[in-house]
């Protein structure tokens, strides 16, 4: 795994994200009250992107069909999704949001 600077330390507004591109994959990394969760950014259901959705508490709502899954575990918590997707370590260092990324 490889440390990815991916935004600036304020960059992300509590209850806000931004998706990224490490090159290998696309990641939503979230502020949730203060706490920065980094997850995959596939659903597990039909593949399609989570970045349209919002997020309610600890919870990111698929745009297409609603399933909803943990920022923190990556657990789905509602249907059609049953699998749950990725999640990956967040720190800030110098100044900036880093994610540990697959290299």
């Amino acid at each position: 795994m490889t440390w990815l600077a991916v935004a600036g330390a304020n960059q992300i507004a509590p209850g806000d994200f931004i998706q990224v591109d490490t090159g290998n994959a696309f990641l939503l990394v979230c502020n949730v009250n203060g706490e920065l969760l980094a997850i995959e950014d596939q659903c597990t259901h039909d593949g399609s992107s989570m970045a349209g959705g919002c997020m309610e508490g600890d919870q990111i709502i698929c745009p297409r069909h609603g399933a909803r899954f943990c920022l923190r575990s990556g657990a789905a918590l509602s249907p059609p999704a049953y699998d749950a997707v990725q999640t990956f370590p967040v720190r800030i260092h110098a100044d900036n949001i880093e994610v540990d990324v697959p290299a």
